[in-house]
């Protein structure tokens, strides 16, 4: 009986598989139906050489974002995004073979998961494996042949690993090669020997394809990303980088950040990036930017959503709306929801969020875009050195201030009298340099009022000058203090109040509570932890789900070009 049925069984396998791949849709129809697109970055793609991690949690935390919990994927999904780009960063938790770190991987598996049950489309990556190296970093793949030639077997070992382990999920879960290569001398957009650069970008490519095809399963049909060299949005970058197979299923990506001054120089950088797109890329494969925003590290480090907000969502408006008028998929980076905001869930940039999704969809209708005021949040700060502070707003690497014009003083409430332990300061416009080259800052103080749990700061525009740069509160002992605090206020000057944004400066550590404030929001109680936010230059295992079928501080990405 078994000989007589196995040659049927065996055309009928052949004819489900067949079925099976024919149901993967094309590269083309996935870009269109990721509508718009987020990166959780800074989180599994953080890194430091100078460290060894004993947990994944203390990987994944490196960079000050919290442990990646399934609500901010949740709350994503209910504010309209329906892509979620997952960077990660690999060599840290590589043996000297380049086996990944069973713990790692089952780590990132489970971030994908909480991706993949939300209904959303996942990109996974090769992160900062490539790059720009510095103090504490130095990338291992290089666009050079001499790289591709030593790295080849490990680079094509790393994505073996990776593709056996997801070969059986579905469509909606996509791999990207790599994420920004450079080559030996790190030069940014183009290579400085063009024909090396892109000869090796190319070189990686195939191997990435190959390597991904020959796992079987889904992956023999799976789409995926390849990269421009450096990302780079130049023509010469764009019009260079292969097709690595005429399948259907591969995407180009590049990326793209501004250089605004008005509304009108926006609509014509965007253009033209389209633009360029066009003529490069889009003629071949569909495309995604799969990093763009408001701020940009080069020529200098700007964030038009803090200094000029109504050009910031005009231009990611028409950014949005341009790219989906073209079938060109955008992922946003960062922001949104950053640091503890990612904890309560919440929105730290709620107004951009929607113009994003009103941009794509024509309304924000029936999403949800909590933000940190629908919380009560308790913080425990923990000081371990004199002078320790902690961020009320903005942080060391910060480029947002606010203007006094706008902003007239801070009230913090605590939760019992600190008097002579700590004390608030205020960080105004730059005044000169400090003995060591860095910037030194107007500063105002007041330590916290006796005999009272609240403490309130008028800005004094004769001490700060024009803006205030950062708030913090300060420990004025040497000795350790454990202080909770309730509440952080900014106060306008039309006496209005918003929320601050907590993070840990240094000398310090804090954990948060937080319960929603109303029966809106999705009922959550969590305590978590933050560690001493040190300044750097430059995880927990889960059962997977069947599948059908299937730097740094406090969350600022830079950007080192």
């Amino acid at each position: 009986m078994k000989k007589i049925f196995t040659p049927i069984l065996g055309l009928l396998l052949t004819f489900c598989t067949q079925i099976q791949a024919a149901e993967f849709e094309t590269a083309k129809n996935a870009v269109k139906n990721m509508g718009v697109g987020w990166n959780l970055g800074n989180t599994l793609d953080a890194h430091d050489m100078s460290k060894t991690w004993s947990s994944t949690s203390q990987h994944e935390t490196c960079w000050g974002q919290p442990v990646t919990k399934p609500e901010l994927m949740k709350m994503m999904k209910e504010a309209g995004f329906g892509a979620i780009r997952v960077p990660v960063t690999w060599y840290q938790e590589m043996d000297s073979n380049g086996k990944v770190n069973e713990a790692w991987m089952n780590r990132v598996k489970e971030v994908v998961d909480y991706v993949i049950d939300n209904g959303m489309y996942c990109i996974l990556n090769v992160h900062h494996d490539t790059g720009a190296d510095s103090n504490t970093s130095k990338s291992w793949l290089k666009a050079s042949n001499n790289s591709y030639t030593a790295n080849k077997e490990k680079y094509e070992y790393l994505w073996k690993q990776i593709a056996e382990t997801f070969k059986d999920y579905d469509q909606k879960l996509l791999f990207e090669a790599y994420n920004e290569m450079l080559d030996e001398k790190s030069n940014w957009n183009e290579p400085a020997d063009k024909t090396d650069g892109y000869k090796a970008i190319n070189d990686y490519a195939k191997s990435f394809v190959t390597t991904v095809r020959n796992t079987g399963g889904n992956n023999k049909d799976r789409n995926l990303v390849v990269n421009t060299y450096s990302a780079s949005s130049t023509a010469d970058a764009m019009k260079n980088l292969e097709l690595p197979e005429k399948t259907g299923h591969i995407i180009f990506q590049l990326h793209s950040y501004p250089n605004w001054k008005s509304e009108s120089n926006a609509k014509s950088e965007i253009d033209n990036l389209i633009s360029n797109i066009k003529s490069n890329l889009l003629n071949r494969a569909p495309v995604i930017i799969g990093e763009y925003a408001t701020f940009t590290t080069w020529p200098a480090d700007i964030d038009y959503y803090a200094t000029d907000r109504k050009v910031a969502l005009y231009a990611m408006d028409y950014m949005v709306k341009k790219a989906k008028e073209e079938g060109i998929g955008t992922f946003y980076w960062m922001g949104l929801s950053d640091g503890l905001n990612r904890n309560l869930p919440a929105f730290n940039q709620a107004d951009l969020a929607q113009t994003l999704i009103k941009a794509y969809y024509g309304s924000t209708d029936g999403y949800k875009y909590p933000t940190a005021n629908d919380f009560q949040t308790v913080y425990t700060v923990n000081y371990n050195s004199q002078w320790g502070e902690l961020f009320l707003y903005g942080d060391w690497n910060s480029t947002s201030t606010l203007k006094l014009t706008e902003y007239k003083g801070v009230r913090i409430e605590m939760d019992n009298d600190y008097s002579g332990k700590l004390q608030i300061k205020v960080y105004g416009d730059k005044d000169g340099k400090n003995t060591d080259g860095s910037d030194k800052f107007k500063e105002q103080y007041i330590p916290l009022t006796a005999g009272s749990n609240t403490s309130t700061l008028d800005f004094d525009a004769s001490v700060l000058g024009s803006t205030v740069l950062r708030i913090t509160l300060q420990a004025l002992e040497g000795t350790a203090l454990t202080a909770k605090m309730n509440d952080a206020k900014l106060i306008k000057t039309d006496g209005t109040e918003v929320s601050g944004a907590v993070s840990v400066g240094w000398g310090c550590s804090v954990t948060s509570e937080s319960t929603p404030k109303t029966s809106a929001i999705q009922s959550i109680h969590f305590n978590e932890s933050y560690t001493d936010g040190a300044i750097y230059n430059l995880q927990g295992q889960r059962i997977t789900k069947p599948q059908k079928g299937i730097y740094i501080q406090n969350g600022k990405k830079f950007i080192v070009k």
